[in-house]
């Protein structure tokens, strides 16, 4: 293979469009605003990149892209008009949904509003079970059913009852709609071939509904890549894996969580053996993401959502929490102190950004607490305002029974950490994992100033922080495999089903990988089984080896399960619900160096810990020489971000900029 000289990662956000280009060992970033169209701003940000590294764009020998076109199609409602096609009697399938209620006990709570509206919703009088079909389309139906679809429609999702094992009836009518009509056609047996009507059908749905939208979306990026003499994008998965740009026209869907898999594909490169894994934490101006990556595997789950929506394709397991730099602190009916999940987002954004908002925010209280500086460029000539943030406070404390701008800062800033504590939990404890075992690769514009505390109050005692931590996303791209994807549901019990029948949906899931992989040669083939005690709603997944062993299989699951659930049932039979098949191709880890000049003080600050304002010294981080170690309390300005070390935490540079920050003490706090 041959070696890449240049090579570059665009990620776009909400905000901003992040870029990474890594020429020799070289690393230059850039941040250009996000554009309604993105792929405007995708070229700014490339335009920018190659300017600042003084490299031109014909130069760039790989070209890797993560994007939210997907996303923001399925959460703003703006994809393309879609029609279902469905089996009679199953048209109101995607308005009547789960019984899952969004709020317990809220009477009021309404399910989300379907993709495709009710008179887009077109049935069929066909029939199949599991073992065989009942009753095809006729021809009379099919001609009807041309007849009646709306000329607006651009994108139809065919699903059928029990097409994930009987395809036929369904591949019949998906190949009528793309003979017969412009739309693009999606059907749930090539999309998703598992069982669960309801999701089975609305990841089908997703799917059509965003197909158009990143059809058109990437057509346009390549036109403009190819003009400025670069090679088409390779596009960002959900599942953490890279595909070129006609594999992703036709599995779009496979794209809703293309940005944030990118962020823990990047953190996965600064995992090291001297830990069980590490918990990546990524914390913007809204929210905050955390995942998890044990032994070089990130975690991964098959039952994921975008919004309201399910969308169960492969994905990285990413649990979200409302609590990000511009989060709202706000006093509750029963007067105690609440931080989001409102956001000031970018416009008006917190008090401190000088740009009319009057509402405290995290970022006005880490200002407050001295962790965030007057002088702190927060990017693009961004400087704070510490008077609005007092402002902004003491209205808080009018409306409450604190005693002080600083209490109420202080109890801001405590309760965001511990929303995102709940989330690392989420992704640990509640999955059998103990964080304390684990180091956290903290990123993204404020992660690394609550990473400390929040690793303090885990029981966490290393912490990562990349150099080019506020644009991990767009670095992790280059360093990403080639993944994909494959499934077929099969449902028999472990004990009696038929090895040869089991052997055979793998060779055939292994043909379908095969023509999506570049050099099937050189992938690497991933077995894995979903299983279930008997009489169980929800599966675990387990890896499985070639041939496939019945006993060791039994094995793996019951391990999984105690692991998981807390408990082995050794004498219930157990089922076999999907099997699964990945092949990966290795991505190339970027190759960054690191020397930095000195090591010495910026400038001193009060600074909030332990009950006290201590004065604290401020440096810049891309000026700390690579060996250098300080100890906390200390505080790194530069870059995309700002870095808070503890008293009792040591902080090391080592060859690539990473900051490493050890507890060297632990104190009664």
């Amino acid at each position: 293979m041959k070696e890449r000289s240049v090579r570059l990662g665009v990620d776009v956000g909400g905000t901003f469009t992040d870029v990474v280009l890594v020429s020799a060992g070289d690393v230059t970033t850039a941040k250009v605003p996000t554009t309604a169209d993105q792929s405007e701003g995708v070229i700014n940000g490339i335009r920018t990149a190659c300017e600042a590294a003084d490299v031109k764009p014909e130069s760039i020998d790989s070209f890797r892209h993560a994007m939210t076109v997907a996303t923001n199609a399925m959460l703003e409602g703006e994809g393309a008009e879609t029609a279902l096609v469905t089996t009679e009697g199953f048209g109101d399938l995607l308005a009547i949904g789960r019984q899952d209620r969004p709020s317990l006990y809220d009477l009021s709570a309404r399910k989300p509003t379907p993709l495709v509206p009710n008179e887009h919703r077109y049935e069929i009088e066909e029939r199949a079970t599991e073992s065989g079909i009942e009753k095809g389309a006729s021809d009379s139906d099919l001609a009807d059913l041309l007849d009646e679809i709306d000329e607006t429609v651009e994108s139809i999702a065919v699903s059928f009852l029990h097409a994930y094992a009987q395809p036929d009836n369904e591949r019949q009518v998906a190949d009528v709609l793309r003979t017969e009509t412009d739309a693009y056609v999606v059907a749930s047996h090539e999309v998703l071939p598992e069982f669960r009507e309801y999701e089975r059908t609305a990841t089908t749905v997703a799917a059509a509904y965003v197909t158009p939208i990143i059809s058109e979306y990437l057509g346009r990026l390549e036109r403009k890549a190819t003009a400025l003499g670069m090679p088409a994008p390779e596009v960002m998965q959900s599942n953490g894996g890279i595909a070129e740009t006609d594999q992703i026209r036709d599995q779009a869907v496979t794209t809703v969580l293309s940005g944030p898999a990118g962020g823990v594909v990047g953190a996965s490169l600064f995992e090291e053996d001297t830990h069980e894994g590490i918990i990546t934490f990524d914390m913007g101006g809204t929210s905050s993401d955390v995942s998890l990556v044990r032994n070089g595997a990130i975690e991964r789950t098959t039952e994921g959502s975008v919004g309201e929506y399910p969308v169960h394709v492969p994905m990285v397991d990413i649990e979200t929490v409302g609590a990000g730099g511009g989060s709202i602190a706000w006093i509750d009916e029963g007067g105690a102190l609440r931080v989001g999940p409102q956001s000031a987002g970018a416009e008006p954004g917190p008090a401190c950004y000088g740009k009319g908002g009057t509402e405290p925010t995290v970022t006005d209280a880490s200002l407050l607490l001295g962790y965030l500086g007057a002088e702190t460029e927060l990017g693009e000539g961004l400087t704070l305002d510490g008077d609005a943030s007092q402002d902004a406070f003491e209205q808080l404390v009018d409306a409450s029974s604190l005693d002080s701008p600083i209490e109420a800062a202080r109890g801001t800033y405590r309760i965001a950490n511990e929303r995102m504590a709940r989330a690392v939990r989420a992704v640990t404890v509640q999955q059998g994992h103990d964080p304390r075992e684990f180091a956290l690769v903290a990123f993204g514009g404020a992660g690394p100033m609550h990473a400390a505390a929040l690793a303090e109050s885990l029981g966490i005692e290393t912490i990562r922080i990349p150099l080019a931590n506020g644009v991990l996303s767009a670095l992790g791209l280059l360093a990403a495999p080639e993944r994909h994807d494959a499934s077929q549901t099969i449902h028999e019990l472990l004990g009696t089903v038929d090895l040869g029948t089991v052997e055979g949906t793998y060779a055939t899931l292994g043909d379908r990988v095969s023509k999506d992989v570049t050099d099937p040669e050189n992938a690497t083939m991933v077995r894995q089984a979903d299983l279930r005690y008997e009489g169980q709603s929800h599966e675990l997944t387990v890896e499985v080896g070639e041939p496939f062993d019945r006993k060791s299989v039994s094995e793996q699951f019951h391990d999984a399960h105690e692991r998981a659930r807390g408990y082995r049932l050794t004498d219930e039979p157990i089922e076999i619900v999907t099997v699964r098949l990945t092949a990966t191709i290795s991505g190339d880890k970027p190759k960054i160096a690191h020397e930095g000049t000195e090591k010495k003080v910026r400038e001193r600050r009060n600074a909030y810990f332990d009950g006290s304002f201590r004065e604290t010294p401020v440096f810049e981080r891309e000026q700390i020489h690579a060996g250098a170690t300080i100890d906390g309390p200390a505080i790194f300005e530069g870059g995309e971000s700002t870095v808070v070390v503890k008293p009792g935490w040591t902080a090391t540079v080592d060859m690539q900029g990473t900051l490493t920050l050890q507890e060297t003490e632990r104190e009664e706090r």
